[in-house]
């Protein structure tokens, strides 16, 4: 969700700021007046290409910034049943709170930062993009991708598709595993004799060292101690008397807490001092006894020593040779073990690999089936109600067809065995086309404003900009457009950029977009500024009956 953007320098803007609300955020102003340079803000906030003349007139860069925190659907217009707004949450990769500052020089060249730290483009569109959605700008609309149909779809559909498809991925997965070991038998057969000796060599040279997992690590610490053995032995020997012998530090400790205990019941710190003592005591008995195990580790014989000292140095040479880690001995081994048995058995691990990916292929048939089959039974009743919506918008007789198509083994993906796309007919009965083939923006807006009702909360972006859902609409078609958005302001942050007074009198923050001269200012209206503003869009001037009617357009919304 959008909390704050804030404009230097961009295009006809000097300065300025937009804090869009929770629920519905209208824009208004005359042609011209900037208000689109607000869209191209989000744009480059959002990961988007810049360029030079992009930059106000005489200015050396401009700036855009933006936070953006990530909210839990709410209402925006609570009921009295309706659940509140509550703390954030995190959605995605988006933070609780997310900086961007982008920048662009007079010469073009782009920085940016996320979070006060300097980022790509890619990482810009990676945390920002996924939550908003620019309706009518075609760099960012979903519904001009065919890619992110069947996210949508499939958002709608819920848990019968969800396990479906849970399903499809998981046997999507096995069969490339089993996949990838057939080939790799069969890669074995094709194994030159020179390699497949070369394995023999290796797995033999190493068999015939046996290393044992910590083998080295323990010959390590112990050859280190044997080193050392004499400086060991003088400083355990002499730990041991100061800390045992008669008279040692036991003793004494001893001593001095017996002498305190006999005289504790005169003062409470004497009985105190005592038993502080007595735990000292238990700690050097600690060191003690740690000493004295030590003591027989130290003492090594000259044939154990020298045979430590061989094995060492062997498995030294097989590191070397096949390191630089014993681990990565190990892995050698078991590399030249794998490709010497795939030859050795090669007809047995065929025939096993050959029956194990028929069955993995088998099944994720079946699993593609079941998946193609839940997608089917759902996506009409999807298409119907996204056309019923459209219908509500007054689009004639236009509707929304589901195409789902069984591609080719090859091209199956883990998240479908078949192409799924929108396609759209203007009129009853009429060829239906890709959605991505539509050349109005208005049409593709207002059939996305549909798609977003049905989806409603079930839709994982959180923010809808919408710049040219009015275009070439009015009379009821405008109501209608009006009631629809105050319904998507419910589970969604909307941004709307509006020519039309129905739609903005519903806004739950209304901006108004003014040019005066060579400057465009941006400014949040509200009572008799707002039916002012009203007041122009209705007529194009502000006078007493533009006026009455703004005040009871405005007075019918509440």
């Amino acid at each position: 969700m959008i909390d704050e953007i804030h404009v230097r320098n961009l295009a006809l803007i000097s300065e300025a700021s937009l804090m869009p609300v929770r629920g519905l955020t209208v824009l208004t102003g005359e042609t011209g007046a900037g208000k689109t340079a607000l869209i191209g803000a989000l744009k480059l906030l959002m990961g988007g290409r810049a360029s030079a003349d992009m930059v106000r007139d005489g200015q050396r860069e401009l700036e855009v910034s933006g936070r953006f925190f990530g909210l839990a659907p709410c209402d925006s217009r609570p009921a009295k049943d309706a659940i509140p707004c509550e703390a954030p949450a995190s959605p995605g990769n988006l933070a609780d709170e997310v900086v961007v500052v982008r920048k662009v020089s007079a010469d073009g060249r782009s920085r940016a930062t996320l979070n006060g730290t300097m980022a790509s483009m890619g990482e810009l569109a990676a945390a920002i993009a996924p939550t908003i959605d620019l309706c009518g700008q075609f760099e960012h609309q979903q519904l001009a991708r065919a890619a992110t149909h069947l996210s949508l779809f499939d958002a709608w559909a819920g848990n019968e598709v969800e396990r479906a498809a849970s399903t499809y991925a998981a046997a999507f997965e096995q069969a490339a595993q089993a996949a990838q070991r057939l080939e790799q038998v069969r890669s074995a057969s094709e194994l030159s004799a020179s390699k497949l000796d070369e394995a023999r060599f290796v797995l033999r040279r190493i068999q015939e060292v046996d290393p044992q997992p910590g083998e080295y690590e323990q010959l390590q610490h112990d050859l280190q101690i044997a080193e050392n053995a004499e400086a060991l032995a003088t400083a355990i020997s002499t730990a041991r008397a100061a800390l045992g012998d008669d008279g040692g530090a036991l003793d004494g400790l001893n001593t001095a807490a017996a002498a305190l205990e006999s005289v504790a019941q005169v003062d409470e710190q004497l009985a105190a001092s005592a038993q502080s003592l007595r735990e000292a005591g238990f700690v050097l008995e600690d060191v003690a006894a740690v000493v004295r195990d030590f003591a027989g580790q130290v003492d090594f014989d000259a044939e154990t020593l020298a045979f430590q000292q061989e094995r060492f140095s062997t498995l030294q040479g097989l590191m070397r040779t096949y390191g630089p880690r014993m681990e990565d001995v190990f892995a050698k081994a078991d590399e030249a073990a794998q490709a010497i048995s795939l030859v050795d058995d090669y007809d047995q691990n065929l025939q096993r690999a050959q029956r194990q990916s028929d069955e993995a292929e088998a099944a994720l048939a079946s699993a593609a089936d079941a998946l193609d089959a839940a997608r089917s039974k759902l996506a009409p009743q999807f298409a119907d109600e996204v056309t019923a919506i459209m219908r509500r918008l007054h689009m004639g007789e236009a509707q929304l067809l589901c195409k789902l198509e069984r591609a080719p083994r090859s091209a199956w993906t883990a998240l479908s065995p078949s192409a799924f796309e929108f396609l759209y007919s203007p009129v009853a009965d009429g060829h239906p086309r890709p959605l991505s083939k539509i050349a109005s923006g208005g049409e593709i807006s207002r059939v996305l404003l549909a798609v977003k009702a049905v989806l409603g909360a079930k839709d994982t972006v959180q923010t809808l900009v919408f710049d040219e859902v009015d275009a070439g609409v009015g009379g009821e078609t405008a109501t209608a457009l009006a009631q629809l958005l105050v319904e998507l302001a419910q589970t969604h942050q909307v941004i709307v950029v509006t020519h039309l007074a129905q739609v903005a009198v519903f806004g739950d923050a209304h901006y108004v977009v003014r040019r005066e001269g060579d400057e465009t200012a941006i400014v949040e209206v509200a009572d008799v500024q707002r039916e002012q503003e009203i007041a122009r869009m209705l007529s194009g001037a502000i006078t007493d009956a533009s006026l009455a009617h703004a005040r009871e357009l405005l007075q019918s919304a509440r």
